[in-house]
C-alpha cells in the first residue's frame, strides 16, 4: 500500500496551508472509491463516509470523511500535470513489478472524448483526452488533455515525456506527419502510422508502388466471429521498391492491409489500408502490429466507457474532467495488474464487497 501513498504524496497541493483535509488522503480515497465502483464526487464522498474506519487504517483522515464539495473543489483546482506525473510513476512501479521487457512492444496512441464533460453551451466541443497504451501489459502509460481539442499537439507533448526505446508506436492517420515521425524517432522508437489521403504524395506513391509490384510476400489470416467472416492479407514494400516518394523522416517501408469482410447476408466489403513504417517488418509481424493497435479501443477506451462510465461523467468545471479521467486510468491500471483472471467489473465489485481483496489490489505490489 505504501507505494501508491508515496506516489500520491508527491502531488503538489494547490490549496492554502489551512486546508482541512490532506491532499494525499483525498486522492487516495478518490482512487479507492473508483476501484470500488464510485463514478462521481458524490459517490466518492458516500464511499468515504461508509468505509471511514478501514480507510483510516491506510490514511489518517483526522477530520473524518471529506464532503463531495471538497472532492469537487480539489479536482477543479489541482494542476492536471501533477496527476499525470502520478500516473506515469504508477505505471513505472507496475511495469517494474511485472518485469516485461520494453523492446519490441507495441505502444498505441489514440484520443477519446469525455462526451459529457463539456462546459455549458459547448456540447459540440467536449474535452479530448489522449492516451498512450502499452499492448503487452495493457496499461495506460500516460494521458493528457488535448489543448483546444488539438490531439496532435497533445500527442507530441506526451511522447517527449516517455521512455519508448525499442517500442513500435502506432497511431491513426491523423498522426501521419513528419513531426510525429521525428518525435518517435527522437525517443529511439519505431513508428507504424496509418496512411490516408491527408498525406497525398506519400499515399499516391504507396498506391502506385503496390500496383506495380508483380510478386509480393504476404501473410493471410481468416477469422469467423460475430456472424461474419473476415480475411486479411498483409504485405510490406521497402522504400527501394517505391518511386516518387516525398521526404518523410525515417521512412523505411510501406505496409498494406487488404481486408475482406463477408456478413451474414452474404454481402462482401473490401478495404485497403496503407501504413508508413520506420522499420522493414516481415508481413506476419506487420499484421500483428496493426492488429494489436486496436487494443487501445477494445481494452482501454471500451473499459473506461462501459466499466467506469466515463462517457456519462458530468464533471465539467475547470480541471475536474481531466483529473478524474486520470484517476480512472490509475484505477484501471491497478485492476489490470492484479493477477486475478476475473473481469475488470468483477474485480471492482469484489473490491467493494471484500475488504481483504481491496487490500490485496495494492498488497501484491511490493
Amino acid at each position: 500500500m505504501s507505494w501508491i501513498i508515496g506516489i500520491l504524496r508527491e502531488v503538489r497541493d494547490p490549496r492554502d496551508v489551512n486546508a482541512r483535509h490532506s491532499l494525499t488522503d483525498i486522492l487516495f480515497v478518490a482512487l479507492a472509491a473508483t476501484l470500488c465502483g464510485a463514478k462521481t464526487c458524490v459517490e466518492i464522498a458516500e464511499f468515504a463516509d461508509e468505509r471511514l474506519e478501514y480507510l483510516r487504517e491506510i490514511v489518517p483522515l483526522p477530520h473524518g470523511a471529506p464532503s463531495h464539495d471538497t472532492f469537487s473543489r480539489v479536482f477543479r483546482l489541482l494542476d492536471p500535470v501533477e496527476l499525470e506525473r502520478a500516473l506515469t510513476r504508477c505505471v513505472a512501479a507496475l511495469g517494474k513489478e511485472l518485469g516485461v521487457p520494453r523492446a519490441g512492444r507495441v505502444v498505441a496512441v489514440d484520443g477519446k472524448a469525455l462526451r459529457r464533460g463539456y462546459e455549458k453551451g459547448c456540447a459540440h466541443l467536449p474535452p479530448l483526452m489522449v492516451s498512450v497504451w502499452d499492448s503487452e501489459t495493457r496499461l495506460a502509460l500516460a494521458s493528457a488533455l488535448a489543448p483546444g481539442g488539438s490531439e496532435v499537439q497533445a500527442t507530441l507533448d506526451l511522447l517527449r515525456s516517455l521512455a519508448l526505446k525499442g517500442c513500435i508506436v502506432t497511431a491513426d492517420a491523423l498522426h501521419c506527419h513528419p513531426a510525429m515521425a521525428e518525435a518517435v524517432l527522437a525517443r529511439k522508437a519505431h513508428y507504424a502510422l496509418t496512411l490516408k489521403g491527408n498525406h497525398g504524395p506519400l499515399f499516391a506513391a504507396a498506391e502506385a508502388g503496390f500496383a506495380a509490384a508483380k510478386e509480393l510476400d504476404f501473410h493471410e489470416t481468416t477469422e469467423h466471429a460475430h456472424g461474419r467472416m473476415e480475411r486479411r492479407r498483409a504485405a510490406v514494400l521497402g522504400v527501394g521498391a517505391l518511386s516518387d516518394l516525398p521526404h518523410f523522416p525515417g521512412l523505411r517501408a510501406i505496409g498494406r492491409i487488404e481486408a475482406e469482410r463477408t456478413g451474414a447476408s452474404g454481402r462482401t466489403e473490401c478495404e485497403m489500408r496503407y501504413v508508413a513504417l520506420s522499420r522493414l517488418l516481415p508481413p506476419r509481424r506487420f499484421a500483428s502490429v496493426i492488429r494489436t493497435h486496436w487494443g487501445i479501443e477494445n481494452q482501454l477506451h471500451w473499459v473506461l466507457d462501459v466499466v467506469f462510465d466515463e462517457d456519462d461523467a458530468r464533471s465539467r468545471k475547470d480541471y475536474a474532467p481531466q483529473n478524474l479521467a486520470v484517476i480512472r486510468r490509475i484505477a484501471q491500471n491497478i485492476l489490470r495488474a492484479h493477477p486475478s483472471p476475473k473481469s475488470m467489473a468483477s474485480k471492482m465489485r469484489r473490491a467493494n464487497w471484500n475488504r481483504a481483496f481491496f487490500f490485496d489490489l495494492f498488497a501484491h505490489m511490493r
